[in-house]
């Protein structure tokens, strides 16, 4: 079981995304609406596994994602996002998103990314 923490300014996002996490048996130990709050929260839960919007105020995903991987290399970060913009997909990759979501969510594949990227914990 992973422990999964949730950064989106959308509550009906981080409400779609923990019914999906905790349908698969997993835990969701933290919320966060902004970029900046996720990554102080990540800090303090140090969780499995990270879903985070990119277009959020105060501090956006992108930068978010820079932090965390900065402090922890090897975490694990799902970027979702509505915009479905390419170079910023293809950024956060880059930067070292384990994964990316597009919003809307589709309920099958969220379930199958969910197994992928929860399969070796």
């Amino acid at each position: 079981m992973a422990r999964i923490l949730l950064v989106d300014d959308s509550e009906l996002s981080r409400l779609v995304v923990r019914e999906a996490f905790e349908k698969a048996g997993h835990t969701v130990v933290g919320e966060a609406s902004d970029g900046a709050e996720g990554f102080e929260k990540y800090k303090e839960l140090r969780p499995d596994i990270t879903t985070m919007d990119i277009t959020m105020p105060v501090m956006d995903g992108l930068s978010a994602l820079k932090e965390i991987i900065e402090f922890d290399s090897g975490a694990r970060v799902i970027m979702m996002s509505s915009a479905a913009q390419s170079s910023k997909i293809a950024e956060a990759l880059i930067v070292g998103a384990y994964e990316f979501m597009p919003k809307p969510f589709d309920k099958a594949k969220l379930a199958e990314m969910i197994d992928y990227v929860t399969a070796d914990l």
